[in-house]
């Protein structure tokens, strides 16, 4: 691995081989989703506690300060809305040159394996890679199921992994379910876990993110159900808890319920 490779995975997987990331990367296809109508701010008090954000140029320029140390991971994948029948139909819409501008320490791309754009994403995928490999810029793949809940099995989910894995993805994103560790076995690049739509039951959210890294996955990329929360610092710390320090789901609850309270 070429140094600058190498200097950019350090900035967003830590020295332990574990990553907490923090997606705020919504609005590229929800547009202004709830909670999220400026990412800079909602951000702003968990920075301290994730190892790097997942958000679009868009919001990136217009609401982060340029002088935050935490990495970005630059959303790079869109051309859809909810407002289609058909999310998939997406393709890289940032170019090198502003991927450069913006200083990325990683780009994430969509990839939706089994859907009537499979073959597009797969290639807008591959060249990607090809076209951030030149910079030594990692790529995420993200194995996106659109409207298919249905995918969130096992047996789709390895079969996404390592098509994307494959094609050349460095560290690849995909949902928790039930046989992960069939899904990580069978991918060659680190794997990390989505969060998926907003969950009531935060020590849920801690159990599967628990279960996840102990059948294999380097860590987390979760967004609403942090920034959903009713205590958005304290599920950030409890996570960063499990991801970084080993805790049990109970442990880190218990680290959420004192932070909730104000102990």
């Amino acid at each position: 691995m070429d140094w600058g490779m190498e200097n950019r995975l350090s900035k967003t997987i830590k020295p332990d081989g574990k990553c907490f990331y923090l997606a705020l990367d919504h609005g590229y296809f929800h547009g202004p989703t709830a909670g999220l109508e400026n990412p800079g701010k909602t951000a702003a008090p968990v920075l301290d506690y994730v190892d790097a954000v997942f958000v679009p140029r868009g919001s990136l320029r217009a609401t982060f300060d340029p002088k935050m140390e935490t990495p970005v991971i630059l959303r790079v994948s869109g051309g859809n809305s909810l407002d289609r029948e058909d999310i998939t139909d997406e393709e890289v819409t940032v170019s090198m040159r502003d991927i450069i501008r913006l200083n990325a320490a990683a780009v994430g791309i969509s990839v939706y394996i089994g859907s009537e754009n499979e073959h597009k994403t797969i290639m807008a995928l591959s060249k990607l890679v090809d076209d951030c490999l030149d910079y030594n810029i990692p790529v995420m793949a993200v194995t996106a199921v659109g409207r298919e809940e249905d995918k969130k099995e096992a047996r789709y989910l390895a079969l996404a992994c390592r098509i994307l894995a494959e094609q050349g993805a460095h560290v690849v994103k995909t949902y928790y379910c039930d046989n992960f560790e069939k899904v990580v076995a069978g991918c060659p690049v680190p794997v990390v876990i989505a969060g998926g739509p907003r969950t009531e039951n935060d020590l849920e959210v801690l159990e599967f993110v628990y279960n996840g890294m102990q059948a294999g996955a380097i860590g987390v990329n979760l967004g609403r159900n942090i920034w959903k929360n009713d205590s958005p610092i304290g599920m950030a710390r409890a996570l960063q808890a499990v991801i970084h320090e080993n805790a049990t789901p109970k442990e880190a609850y218990e680290i959420y319920q004192t932070i909730k309270n104000g102990k």
